[in-house]
């Protein structure tokens, strides 16, 4: 899989990347992320990205013409993409289910929004996609591609070393995850639950979804 990130502060997703599951994933080649400028794109020798918004008001506005270009020499190298999604806190709620969607693609396309955001026409013209993170504002898609790479990462084949431990994961199933437990069996006075020493994986297997149903329950009963 190929996700491509257009980012306003590339030096912002330099970290992440190269580091724990993704950057394993990376040098297995089952996931490859490649970051790229916009100020690459950008006009005149100041390589300009953002204007004045029509009509007044406060804060800048991404230019059309850099991400336009920007968009379609990319997606002419890559060989066009399955998604190209603009990061935004007016998208559609990033879920699990979504992400379990979007891992299945071959190629995407993220687009980081900055300052007031960009121009409607790239919105209206190129984009197929448009995700949040959550209802919140932060200082630009950046960390938001972050969270989309990440959650995206973790679920192809390959990249987990135990495929299963995604597939138990919170929101998979429409439940939280339960409790879990390590070694030692007694901590500071308390008890690992007998249950999980039986062995017994029937009965082990019921008492975690009695529990992820519990949990669910009493923090998200919206799920």
């Amino acid at each position: 899989m190929r996700i491509d990130i257009l980012a306003v502060i590339p030096e912002l997703l330099s970290g992440p990347f190269e580091h724990s599951i993704v950057k394993r994933a990376r040098e297995k080649g089952l996931f490859e992320v490649n970051v790229f400028d916009l100020k690459t794109f950008g006009l005149g020798k100041h390589r300009q990205i953002d204007d004045y918004q029509y009509g007044g008001g406060a804060g800048m506005v991404l230019r059309p013409e850099p991400l336009a270009q920007a968009i379609r020499t990319l997606s002419e190298e890559a060989g066009g993409y399955d998604a190209i999604i603009y990061l935004t806190p007016d998208g559609q709620t990033f879920d699990q289910k979504m992400a379990n969607r979007l891992s299945l693609k071959n190629k995407l396309l993220l687009v980081c929004g900055h300052y007031k955001g960009i121009d409607q026409r790239i919105r209206d013209r190129f984009i197929t996609m448009e995700i949040s993170v959550g209802d919140f504002v932060l200082s630009g898609g950046e960390i938001a591609a972050i969270v989309l790479t990440d959650a995206i990462g973790r679920l192809i084949p390959g990249v987990l070393n135990d495929e299963s431990s995604a597939l138990t994961d919170s929101f998979q199933d429409g439940l939280l995850a339960p409790p879990v437990y390590t070694r030692p069996a007694e901590f500071e006075g308390l008890k690992v639950p007998d249950i999980l020493l039986s062995g017994h994986e029937a009965k082990i297997e019921q008492w975690r979804h009695e529990q992820s149903i519990a949990k669910t329950q009493e923090r998200r009963p919206d799920l």
